[in-house]
């Protein structure tokens, strides 16, 4: 069996950061890493007291990890601050109906890789018109509009896991 490096560990937290899971626990030989999104500092001084209690990304347990070249263990490990974004301006809901996801899975606004999407901002659509799929377990499922009107605003990105009830799209009722 491997073992894991300090790159390792820090490529499993990058993948934590960006997943949708707010914790993550692994344990394999002599490492255990348990990490939380959004903790607090608080436990970073009883890490090596308490091991029950949980650190945020930055602050980890890592015995048993090798370290690396790129990052001496007595570097601290890089703390990104989210950058200051300009507010978006969001379109008047007035008027706009919601299609939202009848399931949760991935989000897929194409029929397949590299093929234009079933709608765009602007498209008009129908009741029965597919405006995009949910994969649940490799099993693809197709999302009518059901309803007619304009597409407003796509509101999930291709790719991306939705939630049941989860917004994707806002259409301009024109059945009314």
């Amino acid at each position: 069996m491997s073992t894991i490096t300090q790159e390792d560990v820090f490529l499993i937290l990058k993948l934590l950061e960006e997943s949708p899971f707010d914790e993550l626990q692994l344990e394999t030989g002599d490492l255990r890493l348990h990490a939380k999104k959004g903790g607090s500092l608080r436990g970073l001084k009883n890490l090596e007291q308490d091991d029950n209690q949980s650190a945020p990304l930055g602050a980890l347990e890592t015995k048993g990890v090798e370290p690396s070249p790129k990052n001496p263990p007595d570097m601290p490990a890089p703390v990104r601050e989210p950058l200051p974004s300009a507010p978006v301006p969001r379109p008047s809901m007035e008027g706009l109906v919601a299609i939202k996801a009848p399931m949760l899975g991935t989000f897929y606004l194409t029929p397949k890789p590299g093929a234009p999407p079933f709608v765009e901002v602007g498209t008009m659509v129908n009741k029965d018109d597919s405006v995009c799929i949910i994969e649940v377990m490799k099993l693809f499922n197709t999302v009518k509009a059901g309803l007619q009107g304009r597409i407003a605003q796509i509101c999930a990105e291709q790719g991306q896991m939705v939630e049941y009830q989860q917004t994707l799209f806002l259409v301009e009722n024109k059945s009314a």
